[in-house]
Order: C-alpha cells, then structure tokens, then sequence
C-alpha cells in the first residue's frame, strides 16, 4: 500500500481501469456467475449472441430487460465512490470500463469510456443508429411471455441492446479513446478485471509499455507483476478508500 502511495504522489494522471468483479461488490454477477430464479436454466454466454438474438430476440430481449432492471435496483459501492474523490483529491481522472452498468456515472465519475458497450442504450440490430425506449417498452419479461423488441424508428428493424456480445468488435470511438488516455497516463489502477478477455484485457500491458506505473486491485493475484506492477490484494470496496486516505485524500469512504 505504501509503494502504491508513493507511486500516485509523483503521477498527475490515473486511469481507472475496471471489470467485473467491481461491480459484483454492488450485487451485480460477473459473466462466470450461475444465474438464478427465472434465469437459472439458461447459458448467459449462449444469450450474449447476435445468432440468437437471431433466433429468438424476445428471448434475447427479456434476458436485457432483466439485468437493466437488476443494475437499476444495485447501488454503486465504495469503490465507485472513491474514484472521483482523486479527481477531488488533485489528480486528472479517467475511467475505462469493460462493465456495461451505469454505476460509475451513478458515483459521479465523468466521461466514462465503455469499451463493452452499455446496457442502458439500445441500437438497431441492422443499421446500428441508436434507438430510445419508453417506460413501457422497459417492462421487465416474464417466463413465457417475452416481450418483442421494439422497431427502429429509420428501418423498422428489431432494436437490440446496445452492448458488445461474443465475436464482436469493440466500438471504434471508445476504443481509440480508451488506447488514447492509457498510453497517456502516469498510473493505470486495475480493479476487478480478469484479464481473460480481449483486447481490453491488454490494457494493462499497453501502459505498461507506454511507461505507466500499474496497481492491480483484485481479489486474486493477476497477471505477472513486475518491476513498474504493485498487487493489492483485497477488495475494492476496501482497498481504494484505503489508498485515497494513504495519499492523503480525505476522509473514510463508504457506500
């Protein structure tokens, strides 16, 4: 922690870089989650297709429906909280997130850069313009009587969620700023990411390899950490509040 410290205290810039297990401290499941209740016989990863959005969209739907709702109902914790008190604190901040929840914005970060999409949006499945959607077209499904997606608006095409599913590439936009403020960065802080799924699991090698200093924050060991690498082991919720009162940025925060 106190190697940690003293890294921040020579930086001006810190990026954020966040994943699942982030947002898991708020109650949100990581992709590796078995899911439960109404879900509980289904395969996310067989969800998170555009093949079978293809072959059954209401069902696609319905499955977004719910976890908007599940993300709306979840609070962001004290390590949301915590990142935009460095911002406070004197730091240029940034955040990249593979999530595809709102709970950064919800803590007050600014210009998050979704590199996976975000579930609050929808596009449309065939000319990609984005689509909004009334409160009755976010009534959450019930088994068996799935709701059809709403039409786009310029092509009466199905509106799809407007995330990035398996076998897609990133969007363009958020992924040249994404590589933009890494190879920026004095430091690039890795909170609960995997590290299995790419390109964003590079990010951390790509500072690294701009120069940056990078604290991994996670309840495992991840990756091999070397000479410019410090490991945090523990929670996020626990360790960056404890970080932000090691460099000196104020009071305990809590969720």
């Amino acid at each position: 922690m106190q190697r940690a410290a003293d890294v921040l205290r020579r930086s001006k810039t810190i990026v954020f870089f966040s994943g699942a297990g982030i947002s898991a401290e708020s109650g949100i499941p990581t992709f590796r989650d078995k899911l439960t209740g109404l879900w509980a016989k289904h395969d996310p990863q067989r969800l998170e297709t555009a093949d079978a959005f293809r072959d059954n969209p209401a069902l696609v739907w319905g499955w977004y429906l719910w976890r908007r709702h599940q993300v709306s109902g979840a609070k962001p914790n004290a390590a949301h909280l915590c990142i935009p008190r460095f911002q406070d604190a004197g730091w240029e901040v940034s955040v990249i997130t593979q999530n595809i929840d709102d709970l950064h914005e919800r803590a007050g970060s600014l210009d998050v850069v979704h590199v996976h999409g975000s579930l609050m949006g929808a596009k449309c499945f065939a000319c990609h313009r984005p689509g909004e959607l009334t409160p009755d077209q976010l009534r959450v499904s019930e088994e068996g009587q799935w709701i059809e997606p709403p039409r786009c608006e310029h092509c009466n095409e199905r509106l799809r969620p407007g995330v990035v599913w398996f076998k897609e590439k990133m969007p363009e936009d958020a992924w040249r700023s994404a590589v933009r403020l890494v190879r920026d960065c004095d430091v690039l802080i890795s909170v609960g990411t995997s590290g299995v799924v790419m390109p964003a699991a590079g990010i951390p090698e790509m500072a690294l390899a701009a120069g940056a200093a990078v604290i991994h924050v996670n309840l495992e060991e991840v990756g091999w950490v070397g000479a410019d690498e410090i490991m945090l082991k523990g929670s996020a919720g626990v360790v960056l509040p404890e970080l932000l009162l090691a460099v000196g940025g104020g009071d305990n925060v809590t969720a």
